[in-house]
């Protein structure tokens, strides 16, 4: 148990405001919290990537959790989306973080990255250019399946991978969100048993703590944002945190 009393207030601060905004943004437009965080606590704070996988999954256990039913309440899920998506994701989140906990998976980071950095600059130009159509997506359990796995290896990717790929399909962008948020609460909890299996489980706290607080508090509030917010500006949204994002990955691991 973490002993409250040793905690620095002050310190742990900083955590919870990256911990609220990166929920606030993946609550709202279905990604960025493993990547903000493991940019974070990687290459702010040298943790093993490994590590920083396990640490920043148990925390989206209760991030994912709170903003699920918040999706839920909000009516933000497609439950055939939500069913296709599952079994394929817990299976490849586990073979992920098994393959993070054996060997590395930096190997792959340059091509999915440089592959989410195009997709993003896709959906920008849609959302701008293009009004959206909606329509069912036909890929589903491939995505679930490369997006748990490369969630749990590169210690974030579940959003970027699978709400930008359905996106591109034409799917409905709220229930897109919705759908993809509450499935990883599932991930996330397989993920982080299978981490807790191979490395030992390890108390949630400091840097840690303030992460979960901040994403707890925000995750009903980004619930809300993704079903007032319209489909051309979810778009537009999406791919300038997908773009941002990735496009700053990529460059730290090309010149790491």
């Amino acid at each position: 148990m973490v002993d409250i009393s040793v905690l620095d207030i002050a310190a742990l601060l900083p955590f919870v405001l990256i911990g609220f905004a990166a929920q606030l943004v993946d609550g709202a437009l279905g990604m960025a919290f493993g990547v903000i965080c493991n940019t974070l606590l990687v290459a702010v704070l040298g943790v093993p990537p490994a590590t920083a996988s396990a640490r920043i999954h148990v925390v989206e256990v209760f991030t994912t959790g709170v903003s699920g039913i918040s999706h839920l309440l909000h009516r933000n899920i497609e439950w055939p989306l939500f069913f296709g998506l599952l079994v394929p994701g817990l299976i490849g989140g586990v073979a992920g973080a098994y393959v993070l906990s054996s060997i590395s998976g930096e190997l792959m980071k340059p091509f999915v990255l440089g592959y989410l950095v195009c997709v993003g600059a896709w959906l920008l130009i849609r959302g701008i250019f293009y009004p959206p159509k909606i329509k069912k997506p036909a890929v589903i359990a491939p995505l679930g399946l490369i997006g748990g796995f490369l969630d749990a290896a590169g210690g974030g990717g579940w959003g970027p991978v699978v709400t930008s790929n359905l996106l591109v399909q034409g799917a409905e962008p709220r229930k897109v969100v919705g759908t993809v948020n509450s499935v990883e609460f599932f991930l996330t909890l397989a993920v982080s048993a299978t981490f807790i299996w191979h490395l030992g489980f390890a108390d949630v706290a400091g840097a840690t703590l303030g992460l979960l607080i901040g994403g707890v508090i925000a995750a009903p509030m980004g619930a809300f944002m993704a079903k007032r917010f319209s489909p051309k500006l979810m778009l537009i949204l999406v791919g300038i945190v997908l773009t941002a994002t990735s496009a700053f990955s990529l460059w730290r691991v090309l010149t790491a």
